[in-house]
């Protein structure tokens, strides 16, 4: 017979859950606190409810001559990014995946040996790039950076979701006579639309957030994407807290949009492996 658990083990259970969710959010409440404090100092004590309430630092920003513009080039850059980056990884692991021609083995090597050497180190070699081609302080230089940095690791988790679609189902198309590409546009694409979320939101992700590269490439303020604009609100002689702290929740207002947008297919994305074709 099985047996349920005592009333002491939930008890144990659920309030070990809750000590996790209060040490995982505890950050994020102090940084909502500093958010909405009307003074730029550190936030001291270990209460993370705001005392007094102000919007006073998001006024600020808006108020910043170049904000809706850095904030026009995030949205542009990341947008941009993800389209690119999952238009030619699915084009690129669909190849890898269901076709065998000369260099295949090689490609998927190169893609892999790709994401040993960090962002950092190709920083001079891309820095040349852009310099020769005219794109730095230019949104189409980080576009085509944040696209090819994020390509290889899409390619290969695209490749391992296209390899468990049964073949049987574009030999059933083919014989229907589907041409390869309605194969393609109409059967596997909404069969992978979990692996396809999973790939967008990385690459939003990729660009969204990254710095030392956008920081690197842009000199021009206008020019900027929204983290680089927060790393100035704190500086080695001063430090504008409060500030930083509204612009952090702003910059992460999308990310978390984008997470509940996609949940059902990131769930999906997860459990879709558990069941065998």
């Amino acid at each position: 017979m099985k047996q349920t658990p005592s009333t002491a083990m939930n008890i144990a259970t659920h309030g070990g859950l809750i000590c996790v969710v209060v040490a995982t959010l505890f950050p994020v409440l102090w940084v909502i606190k500093m958010a909405f404090r009307p003074s730029q100092t550190f936030a001291t004590g270990l209460n993370p409810f705001p005392t007094t309430f102000s919007v006073a630092n998001f006024t600020d920003l808006f108020a910043e001559p170049f904000f809706w513009e850095q904030l026009g080039n995030s949205f542009i850059v990341a947008g941009v990014t993800t389209v690119a980056g999952v238009f030619l990884a699915c084009t690129s692991a669909y190849a890898l995946s269901r076709f065998r021609f000369p260099g295949r083995r090689a490609a998927l090597m190169g893609f892999l040996v790709t994401q040993m050497f960090p962002g950092t180190m190709m920083m001079i070699p891309l820095y040349h790039l852009l310099d020769q081609l005219m794109l730095l302080d230019r949104v189409l230089g980080l576009v085509l950076v944040y696209s090819t940095t994020a390509i290889p690791f899409c390619v290969w988790m695209l490749k391992g979701y296209f390899d468990t679609i049964p073949r049987a189902i574009e030999e059933s198309a083919l014989m229907d006579g589907a041409s390869q590409f309605t194969l393609f546009w109409r059967i596997i694409l909404p069969l992978s639309r979990p692996a396809i979320a999973v790939t967008a939101l990385f690459s939003f992700m990729t660009a969204w957030n990254e710095f030392i590269l956008a920081a690197t490439f842009m000199s021009d303020e206008a020019a900027y994407t929204l983290p680089v604009r927060l790393q100035q609100y704190v500086g080695q002689y001063t430090a504008e807290w409060g500030h930083f702290a509204a612009g952090a929740l702003l910059v992460s207002l999308p990310v978390m949009i984008l997470f509940l947008v996609l949940q059902k297919h990131l769930v999906g994305g997860l459990t879709a492996g558990g069941v065998k074709g």
